[in-house]
């Protein structure tokens, strides 16, 4: 039987799908890319290998994401805008606005009867991805979960800066005047929340509004995400693996 791997390497995490007939998930996998996208390619391979599928005649691999062109394995690549919109019509639906909030940038897909019919990614220098968060928290000494919990208790503080290093600087400075964390946790997630809302805003997005990426777990911003956008967001775990199951379901399309 037929056997298709998407292997999406971001610049923060790896993620891997296989799918068999019908387009079936069969394994999921997720690892850390780190600093290079080759090494993250062939710790994905051996990831495969000890599940007990090896690459064969039987299989196809779909490479896509930010480190797609370094996975020399791969039958074909495919960019993160079609199988982000692939896998998010076969987990949701084939109509709606998909939001993926990446480590390295945040994409915004506009689908219509299964097909992308507009998108829109913001500067890799933003403050509106999932690094931004990363660096945000570290410098609060908290984690990503530990972030949202303090941002539920706290009180509105504005940061301004679109750039994440300005941005870091606006914290460190708030920390400095005695600023309380939970009102610092919360701007820093409004502040990603704002600029996602308007990306979301520029590409015409309409509800249903669908949220991939490593936040979907996140309750806390999948609801004030949702709140910016007059719309509830839905999400699952497998919201994380959309570009994967997309460049899987590619893969079982291959000769």
């Amino acid at each position: 039987m037929a056997v298709g791997i998407g292997i999406d390497i971001g610049s923060t995490a790896t993620k891997v799908v296989v799918a068999g007939e019908g387009g079936a998930i069969r394994q999921q996998l997720l690892m850390p890319t780190g600093f290079s996208s080759v090494d993250a390619a062939e710790r994905a391979r051996a990831g495969l290998a000890s599940k007990g599928i090896e690459l064969g005649e039987d299989t196809r691999v779909v490479a896509t994401g930010y480190g797609r062109v370094a996975v020399p394995f791969a039958d074909k690549v495919v960019t993160e805008i079609t199988c982000h919109g692939r896998g998010a019509v076969r987990l949701f639906g084939p109509d709606g606005t998909v939001i993926d909030v990446g480590g390295q940038d945040t994409k915004v897909i506009r689908l219509k009867a299964g097909r992308v019919i507009k998108f829109a990614m913001n500067d890799k220098c933003a403050a509106g991805t999932g690094r931004f968060l990363e660096v945000m928290a570290d410098r609060l000494g908290v984690s990503h979960d530990e972030l949202a919990d303090l941002a539920r208790s706290g009180e509105l503080t504005k940061i301004s800066s679109m750039c994440t290093v300005f941005a870091e600087s606006e914290v460190i400075s708030l920390v400095g005047r005695g600023e309380p964390r939970p009102n610092i946790a919360n701007g820093v997630i409004e502040s990603v929340i704002s600029r996602v809302a308007t990306l979301a805003g520029s590409t015409g997005g309409k509800a249903p509004y669908y949220l991939t990426g490593g936040l979907c777990e996140n309750d806390y911003v999948v609801e004030r995400l949702g709140a910016a956008l007059g719309s509830p967001v839905t999400t699952c775990p497998e919201a994380r693996y959309a570009g994967a199951l997309g460049a899987a379901l590619t893969a079982l399309e291959l000769p």
